[in-house]
């Protein structure tokens, strides 16, 4: 398997949606995964091979922005990802900046956080949950 493909068009938050806003401190797509890098307040792309902070995402962007552009997020809640899921799988952020991954791409070296459970082939149930230990 391989990270979700996810069409950056079709990320739509749902009426549940819990969302946060900021500023982007690099370019982001729709659908990426996202952290906040506390040394100048911007998101950035997360990432679980990453140095601690990167491990950690804060939400899923919910549109894309340039480094220094708005940028709002969905941290808890219904998301139409854009992506075929499969539903029932856990999603996970991957080891690609910004990536998300069903469990079975999970590998040596990463620390395992679950983004959302695939509540049907198109809905993510984004709950955002770091484990803080490495495979």
């Amino acid at each position: 398997m391989a990270d979700l493909s996810i069409t950056a068009a079709n990320v739509i938050a749902g009426s549940d949606a819990v969302r946060e806003s900021g500023t982007a401190g690099a370019t982001i797509t729709a659908g990426q995964a996202v952290y906040l890098d506390t040394t100048d307040m911007k998101y950035k792309l997360a990432d679980s091979n990453g140095a601690a902070a990167l491990r950690v995402p804060n939400g899923i962007a919910l549109h894309g922005a340039a480094n220094n552009q708005p940028i709002v997020l969905q941290k808890d809640g219904d998301l139409t990802i854009g992506a075929t899921m499969v539903a029932g799988v856990a999603y996970y952020l991957s080891d690609t900046p910004g990536g998300i991954c069903p469990v079975a791409d999970l590998a040596s070296g990463e620390y395992p956080c679950i983004v959302g459970i695939a509540k049907s082939t198109s809905v993510l149930s984004v709950h955002i949950q770091p484990s803080g230990v490495a495979l």
